[in-house]
C-alpha cells in the first residue's frame, strides 16, 4: 500500500467530509489559503455571531417608529450600520471562499448586496426627509427578514420556500376551485336572504352586499363566525340551515382536507427528489474525499487505510472518543481488512451524524471501597430489587397516585402531610438507585429524570415557601416518564423530538413571514387604533379612539389592543390571525374598507393554507417513518459490533439527529440507492482540477 498522503490532503478531505456531514454546497477553492478561509467561515463562532446580528437587526423594530421603546434615529442607524458591516464582511469573506465568477452566479449572494445596499439607500433617504420634518417611511424593514433565508447557513429555510414553491401550482388550481365555489354560494345567499328583511346581531342588514357576504363566506370556512352569521336565516326559517350544512359540508370539510392533501401529495414528492440529490451530493463529496486520500495495492480496487480513516475523523471531530472512534471503524470495516472500500468510506457522513453516548462501564465506589458490605447477600439483593422493572413500575403508580393528590385541596392537613410523604419516597427512590447504578451513569446527560430528581431535591434545602411550591408542581413533569414507558406514547414523543430542529426551521419561516406582514401593517395601519387603560376616562376609549368602532363587537369585546402600533402588539394579532379564532371580530369589524381586509385574507392564506399544511405534512411523514421503521440500518450496524466486540461500553442512540439533513434522509432511507454516488464517469482523482465540484441546482433560489 502507498506512503501515507501528506498533510494539505487531509485538510482537503476533512473539508469534503465535514461539508457531507452538515450537506454544505458551496464550491470552494481547493489552495491552502482557501482552505483556511473556508474552514474559517464555517466556524461555528462566526455562524452564532452571523446569527446575532440578523437577531438585533431585526429587533430593531422595537426601537424605531412606530416604537415599543423609542430611541432616536441615529442611535437605530449606527446600530444597523454595525450589522450592515458585519453582513458586508460576511460576504466579503464568502467571496474570498469561492472562485469570482461562481460568486456573482450565485442568488444568495445578489440578494445579500441587494438588500445591504437598499437598506443604505433608504437610511438615507429616511434620514433626510426626517431631517427636513417631512413624512417618511422606512420600506427596507420588509427586506431584513430575508436575510435569513440568503445566508448560506439557511439552507433548511431555503428549503421550506421551496417546499412552497413547487406545491403554489397544484394548491393553484385548488384554491381557484374553492373561491369558484365560495363565489357560487355567496350569489345563492343574496338571492336567498338579501330581500327578506333580516337583521344582523349588531342590527346591520343581512346578506344584501355581495362583497360582504364573500367575506362572510369565507370566514365561515375557518368556523370562526359559526354559528353567528347562520341564525338570522335559521331563526327565520330552519330550512335555511341546510343551506349553511351543505356549504360547511362542501367548503370547510371537503376542500379544506383537499387542500392538506395536495400539499401533502406534493410536498413528499418534491421534498423526496431533493433529498435524493442532496444524499447524492454528501456522497459526491465523500467520493472526492475518498479520491484524495485512496491508496492502491497492485490492480486492485483503490482503499483507504486505517491510519488515515483514523487521522481523518480526528480532523473532522476532533471531540470524538478512541472507542467510539473504534467502534465507527468497526461497522465500516465489517471484514476486519484494516483498509476499506469507496462504498464503506462513504457511509462516515452518515456515520459521524448518528448521535451516540459512550459510556464506559465502571464499578460502583462502594466496591472498590468497601467490597465486603457491598458484596453481601443483603446488598444485592437490594441492588436487583432497585434494577427489577417492576421497582419503575411501583414509582409510577405512585406517580400517578401523587398526580391524584396534587390535584385535590391543598389545605386539607392529611393531604399536605401526604405531599411530604411522597418526597420522602422520592428521595428514598434517588439513594437507592444511588447505591445500586454507579453515579456517573447515574447522572449522565442522557438520564434526565435521575438528574431532574436531584435537582428537586436540592431546592428542597432552601427555606422560602414559593421555591417549595415551584418543586410540587415540577413533579408533575414525573408523568411524562410514565408516558414514555408505553411504546406508542414513547414512539410519538420520539416524533416530536426528532422534528423539534425542523420545527425550528418553520418557526424562521413563520418569523420571516409575520415580520414581512408586520412592517406592512405598521405602515398602513399605525394609530388607527387606541389602547385605553382600565382606569381611564377618556370619552375615546368607547370606540378604541376609532369612531368607526362605535357600538361595534371589536370595541365591546375590548379588543383595542390587537393593533399595529408597535412590532410586538403586531406580532401578537398575527398570532392570534393565525388561530383563526374570533378573526373576523378582531379585523373585518375594525376595518371597513374591502382593500385593507385582502390584507388580511392574504395573511390568512399564506400562513393558515399554504405555510401550516405543509408543516402539517412534514408531521405526518415524520410520525409514518416513526411508526414503520424502529432504526435506521447504520443505527442497528453499531449496536450489532457493540455486542459483538464486547468492548465494555454501552451506548445510547438518541432520539434525534445531528442535522435536519439526517432526519430527511431516514425519511426516505428506504428509496435511496447506497452505491448511487452521481459521479461522472470519466473523473479522475489524481486531477487537482477535479477535486470540486458545481452545486447541484437544487440548491438555487
Amino acid at each position: 500500500i502507498a506512503d501515507v498522503s501528506p498533510i494539505g490532503d487531509f485538510d482537503l478531505a476533512a473539508v469534503y467530509v465535514s461539508d457531507a456531514q452538515y450537506n454544505r454546497n458551496i464550491f470552494f477553492d481547493t489552495t491552502p489559503q482557501a482552505i483556511r478561509l473556508y474552514l474559517l467561515y464555517n466556524h461555528w463562532g462566526l455562524q452564532i455571531l452571523v446569527y446575532a446580528f440578523i437577531l438585533v437587526d431585526l429587533a430593531l423594530a422595537i426601537f424605531e417608529d412606530p416604537a415599543v421603546v423609542p430611541l432616536p434615529i441615529w442611535v437605530t442607524s449606527v446600530i444597523e450600520l454595525v450589522c450592515l458591516a458585519a453582513f458586508t464582511a460576511r460576504l466579503v469573506h464568502y467571496a474570498k471562499v469561492i472562485p469570482r465568477e461562481r460568486f456573482w452566479k450565485d442568488p444568495k449572494n445578489i440578494c445579500i448586496f441587494a438588500i445591504i445596499l437598499l437598506s443604505l439607500v433608504d437610511m438615507i433617504i429616511y434620514g433626510a426627509l426626517k431631517a427636513s420634518g417631512f413624512y417618511a417611511v422606512r420600506w427596507s424593514r420588509v427586506l431584513r427578514p430575508l436575510l435569513l433565508v440568503n445566508i448560506t447557513e439557511g439552507r433548511q429555510l431555503r428549503r421550506a420556500f421551496r417546499s412552497i414553491r413547487n406545491a403554489l401550482p397544484q394548491i393553484l388550481y385548488v384554491f381557484l376551485l374553492f373561491m369558484f365555489s365560495v363565489l357560487m354560494f355567496s350569489l345563492m345567499a343574496l338571492k336567498l336572504f338579501g330581500k327578506r328583511g333580516l337583521k344582523t346581531i349588531e342590527g346591520r342588514p343581512y346578506f344584501t352586499n355581495y362583497l360582504e357576504i364573500v367575506f362572510d363566506l369565507y370566514v365561515l370556512v375557518t368556523t370562526a363566525n359559526s354559528p353567528d352569521i347562520m341564525m338570522p336565516a335559521y331563526n327565520f326559517s330552519v330550512y335555511f340551515a341546510v343551506f349553511f350544512i351543505t356549504y360547511i359540508l362542501i367548503n370547510t370539510y371537503i376542500f379544506m382536507s383537499v387542500f392538506l392533501a395536495v400539499v401533502y401529495n406534493n410536498y413528499k414528492k418534491y421534498l423526496k427528489e431533493e433529498v435524493r440529490k442532496l444524499v447524492r451530493a454528501k456522497r459526491h463529496k465523500m467520493v472526492r474525499a475518498f479520491g484524495v486520500l485512496q491508496e492502491r495495492k497492485g490492480e486492485e480496487e483503490p482503499v483507504v487505510s486505517q491510519a488515515c480513516w483514523n487521522q481523518l475523523v480526528r480532523l473532522v471531530q476532533p471531540d470524538i472518543s478512541n472507542a467510539h472512534r473504534e467502534l465507527l471503524w468497526s461497522v465500516s470495516d465489517d471484514n476486519n481488512k484494516g483498509c476499506i472500500g469507496k462504498v464503506a468510506f462513504v457511509q462516515l457522513a452518515d456515520l459521524l451524524n448518528i448521535q451516540v453516548i459512550m459510556m464506559k462501564s465502571r464499578p460502583h465506589p462502594l466496591k472498590t471501597w468497601l467490597p465486603s458490605l457491598y458484596l453481601s447477600s443483603p446488598s444485592r439483593l437490594v441492588c436487583r430489587m432497585v434494577q427489577h422493572k417492576a421497582f419503575m413500575y411501583t414509582y409510577d403508580l405512585i406517580i400517578l397516585v401523587n398526580a391524584v393528590f396534587i390535584g385535590l385541596d391543598e389545605e386539607d392537613p392529611l393531604i399536605a402531610n401526604v405531599e411530604w410523604a411522597f418526597l420522602v419516597l422520592y428521595l428514598l427512590e434517588i439513594l437507592l438507585k444511588l447505591y445500586s447504578f454507579e453515579p456517573r451513569a447515574f447522572f449522565s446527560r442522557h438520564q434526565f429524570w435521575n438528574c431532574d430528581l436531584s435537582k428537586y431535591n436540592i431546592q428542597l434545602n432552601c427555606p422560602f415557601l414559593s421555591i417549595l411550591d415551584i418543586v410540587f408542581i415540577l413533579r408533575i413533569l414525573r408523568l411524562i416518564r410514565v408516558v414514555d414507558n408505553i411504546k406508542r406514547f414513547r414512539a410519538i414523543i420520539n416524533t416530536l423530538i426528532k422534528i423539534g430542529p425542523t420545527i425550528l426551521t418553520f418557526g424562521q419561516l413563520i418569523v420571516v413571514v409575520y415580520y414581512i406582514f408586520a412592517m406592512v401593517g405598521m405602515e398602513l395601519f399605525k394609530g388607527k387604533i387606541r389602547f385605553f387603560e382600565a382606569n381611564s376616562t377618556d370619552p375615546d376609549k368607547a370606540f378604541c379612539g376609532n369612531p368607526l368602532l362605535k357600538n361595534s363587537v371589536f370595541a365591546k369585546h375590548n379588543y383595542c389592543k390587537n393593533n399595529f402600533n408597535n412590532v410586538v402588539s403586531s406580532f401578537i394579532l398575527l398570532l392570534e390571525l393565525t388561530v383563526v379564532n374570533q378573526w373576523h371580530d378582531i379585523l373585518f369589524k375594525a376595518w371597513e374598507n374591502t382593500d385593507i381586509k385582502m390584507f388580511f385574507v392574504l395573511f390568512h392564506i399564506v400562513v393558515v393554507i399554504i405555510i401550516i399544511n405543509i408543516f402539517i405534512a412534514f408531521v405526518l411523514e415524520a410520525f409514518f417513518v416513526e411508526y414503520t421503521v424502529d432504526q435506521s440500518n447504520l443505527q442497528s450496524s453499531l449496536e450489532k459490533k457493540i455486542e459483538e466486540l464486547e468492548l465494555g461500553l454501552s451506548a445510547c442512540f438518541l432520539p434525534g439527529y445531528k442535522t435536519v439533513d439526517g432526519l430527511l434522509q431516514r425519511m426516505f432511507e428506504a428509496d435511496l440507492d447506497p452505491e448511487d454516488f452521481a459521479e461522472d464517469e470519466d473523473f479522475d482523482p489524481n486531477n487537482p482540477s477535479n477535486l470540486n465540484f458545481p452545486n447541484p441546482n437544487f440548491d438555487s433560489v
